[in-house]
């Protein structure tokens, strides 16, 4: 496999970034920008209706970021025009065919300069509606695969999936690609036309019963997850995101095509600056919660591996395959992760938690600081339900009690109680397939990008993804807790 530069690859190519708002997306517009000034354009497709409202949404959600600080700095006087010059915002939608872009001139200069497309888009919900999800994250590829085929100039596309489109299943997960009557059930015949079928036929049935937008927005969920563990995935997230891979290897054709699978993405490691995060990920719930006090027990198995990647590491490795496997077809499937290389576990986090707070206590709005204090685990899901049942369940029955004696007195108090606990219980069964996941990550393939990049005149000293050089007390303690705690805690 031959890498070779990545800045001589990145001059004067035009590149699509679909899902340009995203985590991800933003680091890795902002890392093209900030270290190959001469790459061509950069198209970022936008969810918006109208090239003012794609507009309004690259300002608002993407360049008025701290990350865009340093090359601000950098560019000085010259940013605005520098970021006029380079970035073409294109009001679309993925849902659609043709991701609805209705400026036929926009189009085609789209299918003729584009030399790269990154889909990014996807929902990330683990319970998000079927409906959604399906749109987003399963004909929404199909979509974008279509529309790459019109691309004349297309060198490579990356789709950005996640590791854990393997499901529940634990052991060594290998780099493998999915394809059609693949299901970790046995289940065949997964076709999706009929699971949108199975969607708009459930909304018409719904809308005819006179339903509630909330009384939708439930039934879709909970139709989502049912579907998903029909085929054998925990939550409507993973299973829609594994059917898009399968959709992936059914329409590439001739295309070359990869498959990155990241695992846990965290805050940025070193750049453009260390610690950048936004918005709250699966883990820093955890580190949210505990900071401000909030946290007092835990379920899972606390010694078991938790596989995260800090955020600029992924998008580096994104750059290196693009580069590797430009007008290269094949069959390749990339994980970028920790657990073979460099593994960390909840007991690790629960203890850099502990260290960090209790020598920086989060401040509450009187002033004073949150005592932070060893958390209760709870290694099994018997454990917690008598946790729950002696702690809460109990008390709520005797409220209920009390509310029918005196006339519904505490109804507003039994209600609300009530539903905070079922958002509970609903939360910790969506998220128990994790808490005691027990696989890792096989990287073989990134392994061997590494070495090839190694080999082949790669900068690899700014295009880092060598996970097992992560000192992660260093991380966490220095440079991850502390970014959350300035970025998201509020």
């Amino acid at each position: 496999m031959e890498v070779g530069s990545i800045l001589n690859f990145l001059q004067d190519k035009t590149i699509l970034i679909i899902g340009a708002t995203g985590f991800l997306a933003k680091i890795f517009l902002e890392k093209i920008l900030r270290v190959q000034p001469n790459v061509k354009k950069l198209f970022l497709l936008l969810r918006a209706s109208d090239a003012k409202s794609a507009s309004h949404r690259l300002h608002n959600e993407i360049i008025a970021k701290d990350l865009f600080n340093v090359l601000k700095e950098k560019l000085g006087a010259n940013f605005k025009s520098f970021i006029s010059e380079k970035l073409t915002v294109v009001p679309g939608d993925i849902t659609y065919e043709d991701l609805s872009l209705n400026d036929s001139l926009l189009r085609e200069e789209i299918c003729n300069q584009t030399d790269v497309i990154v889909n990014l888009a996807a929902t990330t919900n683990f319970d998000e509606r079927y409906d959604i999800a399906l749109d987003l994250n399963t004909f929404g590829v199909k979509h974008v695969m279509n529309f790459a085929k019109q691309c004349t100039k297309l060198k490579v596309l990356i789709h950005v999936s996640t590791a854990y489109v393997c499901g529940e299943r634990g052991g060594l997960i290998l780099e493998d690609p999915y394809h059609f009557g693949d299901s970790l059930n046995g289940v065949d015949g997964l076709d999706i036309d009929a699971e949108k079928k199975i969607v708009c036929d459930k909304l018409g049935e719904l809308r005819e019963q006179g339903a509630t937008e909330r009384e939708i927005k439930i039934a879709m969920k909970d139709l989502g997850i049912s579907r998903a563990k029909v085929y054998g995935w925990p939550n409507t997230y993973v299973f829609t995101k594994a059917v898009g891979e399968m959709l992936v290897e059914q329409l590439k054709g001739s295309l070359s095509v990869v498959i990155m699978r990241p695992t846990i993405v965290t805050s940025t490691l070193k750049e453009p600056f260390p610690g950048w995060a936004e918005g709250i990920r699966t883990i820093d719930s955890l580190a949210v919660a505990y900071g401000k006090g909030k946290l007092t027990c835990f379920l899972g198995n606390i010694n078991g591996i938790v596989d995260v990647v800090p955020a600029d590491m992924v998008v580096n490795a994104m750059l290196v395959i693009m580069v590797a496997h430009a007008n290269q077809p094949n069959d390749v499937v990339y994980h970028v992760g920790s657990s073979v290389r460099n593994p960390l576990t909840y007991a690790n986090l629960q203890d850099y938690g502990y260290r960090y707070f209790t020598a920086k206590p989060w401040i509450n709005k009187d002033g004073t600081p949150v005592k932070v204090g060893k958390v209760n685990v709870m290694t099994d899901m018997a454990s917690f339900r008598r946790y729950m049942f002696i702690r809460y369940l109990l008390p709520l029955k005797g409220l209920k009690l009390a509310n029918t004696a005196f006339c519904k007195y505490f109804e507003g108090t039994y209600l609300e109680l009530n539903r905070k606990i079922q958002v509970v219980m609903r939360l910790v069964e969506l998220y128990r397939p994790y808490m005691f996941f027990d696989g890792v990550f096989d990287d073989m393939n990134t392994e061997k990008l590494r070495l090839a990049a190694r080999q082949s005149g790669t900068e690899t000293d700014l295009f880092y993804f060598d996970t097992k050089q992560i000192d992660w007390d260093d991380y966490f303690m220095k440079v991850h807790i502390p970014g959350i705690v300035k970025y998201i805690f509020k």
